[in-house]
């Protein structure tokens, strides 16, 4: 994983807007999150979880086929910031692309890779899920301001023939829902402008309450789904890794499927959301604490902007 070094608290929060940090634990959590400094981009960060995912995996980038970036907030509308990671890493072998579902990306990614290793397309494959939210983040807006941070996550899934791997996996999206979370300024629908800049369109927008209610119904609705395919139970679960969005969902969650706490990570008090990087930091610090281990029954569930849900069973 890569994190910036610099850290925004509540209590910095509530110098610049009108909060404290009382609202914003009550409400989501979040105690700190974290800010890349000017002058760096999501390269920088996918670069340096890449190259961790890399010496973990004892591979060279020579090694890779394929590189897979799950992100919202590319250094630029093109080239894929994909493409500028594999000429970072030398990885010249690899094919590049990046995949943009919200939230979700990294499982989506994760997903996508897979495929291509079953179905004998790849045999080693980078995938990562990489966020500087705090670029499209409106720190005049009180309600998403307190939310986001920015960090990467990454991995290397490889073909194997032992009794392990991703097992099972649901892709979702329900685009009617797409205005209730989303950056309007900036596409083709909206070039930039100095209208669209003056009526701040360029950063993110959010109907908090109807996100809320769409989270905790599909992360509920993909787990279940997914266990029933295999004949299994919550309490099968070693571990159950939620994108980091709000802490009231990841308890609601919790709580209904009677899992103790210790069998969902929770960093968001620490990192605040970093989108598609969320599960892959998660995933990083479990096994970095030596609690996540060879043979664990994992369950990894998202959810974000699009709108795109998804999940994934993992024997690790």
């Amino acid at each position: 994983m890569a994190l910036p070094p610099k850290i925004i608290t509540n209590k910095d929060l509530e110098e610049m807007v009108e909060t404290t940090d009382e609202w914003i634990v009550s409400r989501t959590g979040i105690r700190e999150r974290r800010k890349l400094e000017e002058g760096l981009s999501a390269a920088d960060l996918a670069e340096k979880a890449s190259l961790e995912a890399l010496e973990a995996a004892s591979l060279d980038p020579s090694d890779l086929d394929l590189i897979l970036v799950a992100t919202v907030t590319p250094d630029y509308p093109t080239p894929a910031t994909s493409c500028l990671l594999q000429a970072r890493l030398s990885a010249l072998n690899a094919g590049a692309m990046d995949l943009s579902a919200g939230c979700t990306g990294f499982i989506y990614a994760l997903s996508v890779g897979h495929q291509f290793i079953k179905n004998g397309a790849c045999k080693n494959i980078l995938v990562v899920g990489v966020e500087v939210l705090t670029r499209v983040t409106d720190w005049e807006d009180r309600g998403t301001c307190v939310l986001f941070g920015d960090g990467a996550g990454a991995v290397v899934i490889s073909a194997s023939r032992e009794d392990r791997g991703i097992f099972s996996f649901s892709l979702k999206a329900d685009g009617r829902g797409a205005e209730l979370l989303m950056v309007p300024g900036g596409g083709s629908a909206m070039p930039a402008s100095l209208e669209s800049i003056s009526n701040r369109a360029h950063f993110i927008k959010m109907n908090g309450n109807e996100i809320f209610k769409f989270a905790v119904r599909v992360v509920e609705d993909t787990l279940f789904e997914m266990l029933a395919e295999k004949e299994l139970k919550p309490e099968d679960l070693d571990f159950l890794i939620l994108h980091q969005a709000n802490l009231r969902i990841i308890e609601h969650v919790r709580k209904r499927l009677k899992l103790p706490k210790e069998k969902v990570p929770v960093n968001i008090d620490r990192l605040g959301n970093t989108s598609s990087a969320t599960i892959p930091i998660a995933i990083h610090e479990e096994i970095r604490a030596g609690r996540l281990r060879q043979g664990d029954l994992v369950a990894m569930v998202a959810f974000g902007a699009g709108l795109t849900w998804g999940g994934l069973l993992i024997k690790w």
